[in-house]
């Protein structure tokens, strides 16, 4: 799916909280590097994952469901495959998201078909942090 650049630089600056699905914290790892990458930028980031407690040093949720605040961005690092599940998910939270991101890579007719005509702009096969250096930069 192409995005207008504004379009996207703006609502990268809009987003204040951001789910990403499959955190892990392993170094060398490409959600470990944008996770810690977004924290930097400033954005409250919130792990998911279902086995995990503790991610970054941050309270790790097993579902989207389980985050009591406001997300803005939901940052999907896991197969293809599961990414309509995700989509489903989040159409269960009471305040949609603006943004569901699928990293690089990534990518889910049927999550896009899900979240159609949900005033979601969903983004497919792109990363978040290489999309924030090019468009924002860090914000420290």
């Amino acid at each position: 799916m192409l995005l207008d650049e504004k379009k996207l630089a703006a609502l990268l600056n809009e987003v204040k909280v951001i789910a990403v699905i499959g955190a892990v914290d392993k170094p060398g790892r490409p959600v470990d590097m944008v996770g810690r990458y977004l924290i930097e930028a400033g954005y409250t980031v919130i792990p998911v994952h279902p086995k995990r407690e503790n991610v970054w040093g941050l309270k790790t949720y097993q579902s989207i469901t389980d985050i009591p605040q406001q997300i803005d961005l939901i940052d999907v690092f896991r197969a293809s495959e599961y990414c309509s599940d995700h989509a489903k998910e989040c159409l269960k939270l009471e305040r949609l998201p603006k943004v569901f991101w699928m990293q690089q890579g990534i990518f889910s007719p049927e999550a896009r078909e899900i979240l159609t005509d949900k005033n979601i702009t969903v983004v497919e096969d792109r990363c978040t942090m290489v999309d924030h250096k090019r468009l924002i930069g860090k914000k420290l």
